[in-house]
């Protein structure tokens, strides 16, 4: 399978990739060259099917276009109306509904959530409406009773037991304290809309941002529903049926989400059809005020008043100069909103796992040359790229040397090492940019622990071990790094 997908993806990009969209002038032609010949390769190297991409500038979409098969098994092509399934991107919209509900008066982000909800856990009704919104609520997740591979209800589970088990769990952690990225919260937050919006969630958002923004290709659904001009969504994996693969086999990516998961995870929709929303929420036609925007981009707070990594339903990406706020969905689909520079990239795939997080702040260098290099992440991947990854080190001082103030944050080097690690052949690339961190951040426990994890992968068990206890040296209370010496370790105590 893998060799018909390489030969027929090798035929796409010799004989030129299917591209729709809008015609550009001269001017902006330079730029739209060099975003093609980047999303032929990274569509060729991380083995996309199929791709949009839209760019919004200045109030106004200056780049659409589609690349690629839509639907392998057919050879159909994409086009400007195909539509991907955008997973947790959905958690955005969820914070617009939100924040529209607050604009109006009916919610209070600051509340608590029982002020809204009857019959939660004791436990569970002081968690605020922005700590349900920014993930740090420390509520048991209940994707931990669903199944992990498709999202599914298991065995004869409706959404009413299905809730009653969740409920049943104890805390992960006290609210507030920590980040935990948790499809509980959501759940919530569409019980929320439904009751102060006084109809389903689903309906409050057709309402109030597809028909606002003109989105007459987006809508809620999952992997059992026929929707017209959608593109199924692919993935590899190296086993299958229990079994190991002798290579990659690429297969299709099924997923359901119950009707009441899909405030997190449901909907469906074009990368025109998202650039026209960024479009309508930048003009204040889904929120009246620029406060209410700025409410809905900015950070939440742990107890100790140190930000989170997440606003309303978007991560913030701060930086200090040409800041983005971002949305991501399932390795295969992300938007970036560069306020500051009044520039939106939208990308979406067919492919988990594509990851193209990764590549839009390159992509929008393209558009204004400095936000690449204001990413410390996409600086040092554009560089390593080049030289290889084995100077990552070397690279980062070099950098460093330019610019003072240049620092790559502790979880944006981590979050993209395990992306790498976990993503298919780049063990090693991803063990440097671990051993970076250790560098970067000698006191933290987080990093011993997954440079231990990248070395246990690898299969360099006594740096493995040599790192778990590290990090349970800094972090006395690290159970993830004390099961791992466990298992490496039996005589470990």
């Amino acid at each position: 399978m893998r060799l018909v997908h390489r030969i027929s993806l090798s035929r796409l990009f010799l004989s030129g990739l299917f591209i729709a969209g809008f015609s550009l002038s001269a001017t902006a032609q330079s730029s739209t060259d060099k975003v093609e010949t980047l999303l032929r390769r990274e569509m060729q190297e991380r083995r996309i099917p199929g791709l949009q991409v839209a760019v919004v500038q200045r109030g106004k979409i200056v780049l659409l276009r589609s690349f690629g098969m839509a639907n392998l098994q057919n050879s159909v092509p994409v086009t400007n109306q195909s539509i991907f399934p955008i997973n947790s991107c959905t958690k955005a919209f969820t914070g617009v509904a939100l924040m529209q509900l607050a604009e109006e008066g009916k919610i209070q982000l600051s509340a608590p959530v029982s002020t809204y909800l009857e019959g939660l856990p004791a436990s569970w009704q002081p968690v605020t409406v922005r700590q349900l919104l920014t993930h740090v609520s420390g509520l048991p997740n209940i994707l931990s009773i669903l199944d992990q591979n498709t999202g599914k209800l298991l065995g004869r589970d409706t959404e009413d037991s299905a809730w009653a088990k969740v409920q049943a769990l104890p805390m992960a952690f006290p609210t507030g304290e920590r980040f935990s990225y948790n499809q509980t919260n959501y759940v919530l937050l569409g019980k929320i809309i439904d009751k102060y919006s006084g109809q389903p969630f689903a309906r409050f958002f057709s309402e109030r941002q597809f028909q606002v923004a003109g989105m007459a290709n987006t809508v809620f659904g999952d992997s059992r529903d026929v929707i017209p001009n959608q593109a199924p969504s692919y993935r590899y994996v190296r086993n299958l049926d229990g079994h190991a693969l002798a290579q990659d086999k690429l297969i299709y990516a099924y997923a359901e989400f119950p009707p009441f998961r899909r405030t997190a995870s449901g909907l469906n929709s074009t990368a025109e059809d998202i650039a026209r929303w960024i479009i309508a929420l930048r003009e204040g036609k889904l929120l009246k005020t620029k406060a209410a925007l700025d409410t809905l981009w900015t950070a939440g707070k742990y107890n100790n008043g140190s930000p989170t990594q997440w606003a309303l339903g978007w991560v913030t990406k701060p930086r200090p100069r040409h800041s983005a706020i971002i949305a991501t969905g399932g390795g295969r689909a992300a938007f970036f909103v560069y306020p500051e520079d009044d520039l939106a990239v939208v990308v979406l795939t067919n492919l988990a796992g594509a990851l193209p997080e990764e590549f839009i702040d390159e992509l929008a260098g393209f558009y204004k040359p400095e936000i690449s290099a204001s990413d410390p992440v996409t600086a040092l991947r554009i560089q390593l790229r080049r030289r290889g990854y084995q100077h990552a080190l070397e690279v980062y001082e070099e950098l460093k040397k330019k610019d003072p103030s240049f620092r790559p944050a502790e979880t944006d080097l981590n979050d993209w090492a395990y992306r790498m690690l976990n993503g298919g052949g780049k063990q090693r690339e991803a063990l440097e940019i671990f051993k970076l961190n250790v560098f970067l951040y000698p006191e933290s426990a987080n990093v011993y622990d997954s440079l231990a994890e990248a070395f246990e992968a690898h299969g360099e068990r006594e740096l493995a071990i040599k790192n778990y206890k590290r990090a349970l040296e800094l972090d006395p209370s690290n159970a993830n790094a004390l099961r791992h010496l466990q298992q490496l370790d039996p005589g470990y105590k």
